[in-house]
């Protein structure tokens, strides 16, 4: 598969146009001082399944041939791309089958039944969902729609970016979970065809930053089931696709610690009365952990499927 480019992202937004929503943007005065510059939070959490994961399995999954539409499609998820899969497939009339571990938060178990979709349970601690879903692929011909390391989802994540890079093209420093990399890699794409100077920044959990380790030696680094409370960025690596993007195209990245990570979706929950998840959060973390940032930051609040539990840490 070769890379995706900015075209791709473009040619994406014209897909989701008038399918996936177009997300707000927040601000908050409390906010700005805290991080010493004017933020703008792009609220993911607001998006079909509440997260932008959306914008990836709809941009994918609309390109599928009928024969490919007939077969149906796998997935391996720890709950939004399950959640959006699902709710793609029943928009499209497409069977969906989804390998969730078993520790995936209930919450995002549920929704993802409730859409429609199969879900093939598993131990993370016994075998990986990569090898369970090839399984399966093989066993009954489904079209696999993984994560993140696919050119049709990697153009789909970064129309959220290019939202807010069009609405305000002054923000000079762009802040972006990553996980997979599907996000970080789409968004990168879209800063840089608006705004060329614009930095973008990755940021990752500190017991989970295996694509902060790849981006600055330039070799692939696997975290296997990291203990974050960032359930979205338990992603063993960066993929064939993401990791030369990052590379190529993302200015630095940030690791925050579980307390900063909880401390920032309670801020968000409290102060600004939003509903945010930890990896949806971990931009807002970063700033209120006192990073250097220029006037103007962009932050993508990824999504805002949140165990309440989370709020009584």
């Amino acid at each position: 598969m070769s890379l995706p480019t900015s075209h791709d992202v473009l040619d994406a937004a014209q897909v989701l146009r008038g399918v996936a929503h177009k997300t707000p943007v927040h601000t908050s005065r409390t906010l700005d001082a805290k991080a010493g510059a004017q933020v703008y939070l792009k609220c993911e959490n607001f998006q079909r399944v509440g997260a932008f994961k959306f914008r990836g399995a709809y941009n994918a999954m609309s390109r599928l041939t009928l024969d490919e539409r007939r077969r149906g499609v796998i997935t391996h998820s720890s709950g939004n791309h399950a959640q959006a899969v699902a709710l793609v497939g029943s928009l499209l009339d497409i069977k969906t089958v989804i390998v969730m571990p078993q520790d995936a938060p209930p919450a995002k178990l549920a929704a993802t039944r409730g859409y429609g979709a199969e879900v093939v349970v598993y131990d993370p601690k016994v075998r990986t969902r990569e090898e369970i879903s090839a399984e399966l692929k093989e066993q009954h011909g489904y079209v696999l729609i993984p994560p993140y390391d696919h050119p049709h989802i990697i153009a789909g994540q970064g129309t959220a970016a290019l939202e807010l890079l069009t609405d305000y093209p002054d923000i000079e420093l762009l802040l972006t979970p990553c996980g997979g990399g599907g996000l970080l890699s789409g968004s990168a794409l879209a800063a840089k065809h608006v705004n060329p100077n614009c930095k973008v920044i990755g940021v990752e959990p500190e017991v989970a930053n295996d694509a902060t380790l790849s981006w600055r030696t330039g070799t692939l680094h696997t975290v296997k089931n990291p203990p974050t409370i960032a359930d979205g960025t338990r992603t063993p690596s960066l993929g064939k696709l993401t990791f030369p993007l990052v590379r190529a195209n993302v200015d630095e990245f940030v690791n925050v610690t579980e307390a900063q990570i909880i401390t920032a979706t309670k801020f968000l929950f409290e102060r600004m009365k939003l509903v945010v998840e930890p990896s949806g959060a971990l931009g807002v973390a970063a700033l209120l952990a006192g990073m250097d940032t220029p006037d103007k930051v962009g932050v993508i609040l990824s999504g805002g499927n949140l165990d309440p539990s989370v709020l009584l840490m």
